[in-house]
């Protein structure tokens, strides 16, 4: 029979990455980065004006983080002893949102802290690129975890068997993004992985999600 199998997002479940992100931009190209509002789009603005940095500035300074800066990531705390536990019961892989040319590079990443997983990418909504992992291992269950609401809620349209954990461990902006469990969308919201492994492993072994 095979195994269960948990598929994780990387940013702000296992890594940090606003708040590096956030320290880039102001050491690097004077931007203020605040999310209090709740809205991303809104949140860089030039230090020197005050203006708001236009959204198509927004992805080429993401994609040169990405490119360039990935080393200032840091793990989630809890995040590496976490994977260890759920890979003692479980497959684990990483279904992470980045351009195909930096699988190999987050999956470098990844290791350098001690998280040795195979990592998929993906863009756009995740409920698609997720029925392809469960196509090619065809798990006994699986568990999604990730930190933004709009793919547990692509998740819970594709694949609703799937138990769904919102999981946000970056304190800056885990109030400020919408709730898939207040949704519906997901079976569970935690944000620390202390809660959250012992709720992981009993959907592991039960199955149960509600």
């Amino acid at each position: 029979m095979s195994r269960p199998l948990v598929i994780s997002d990387c940013d702000e479940v296992l890594l940090h990455m606003i708040g590096p992100f956030r320290d880039w931009l102001g050491e690097h190209h004077g931007i203020d980065f605040d999310m209090r509002g709740g809205d991303f789009a809104n949140a860089m603005k030039r230090r020197e004006t005050g203006a708001v940095v236009e959204t198509a500035e927004i992805w080429p300074l993401l994609n040169l983080f990405f490119d360039s800066e990935m080393h200032r990531q840091h793990p989630i705390d809890g995040s590496v002893a976490g994977i260890a536990a759920l890979r003692e019961h479980a497959d684990v892989v990483v279904l992470t949102n980045l351009l195909d040319h930096r699988q190999e590079s987050r999956t470098r990443q990844l290791a350098e802290h001690g998280i040795n997983l195979r990592v998929f990418t993906n863009q756009g909504p995740k409920g698609p690129a997720l029925q392809a992992i469960l196509d090619e291992y065809r798990p006994s269950r699986a568990i999604f975890i990730d930190d933004l609401a709009q793919h547990h809620g692509s998740v819970a349209e594709v694949a609703p068997q799937v138990a769904r954990l919102h999981l946000c461990g970056e304190p800056m902006i885990a109030g400020q993004i919408a709730c898939a469990h207040k949704a519906g969308h997901a079976h569970a919201r935690i944000d620390d992985w202390a809660t959250a492994l012992p709720w992981l492993l009993e959907r592991l072994y039960s199955g149960a999600i509600e």
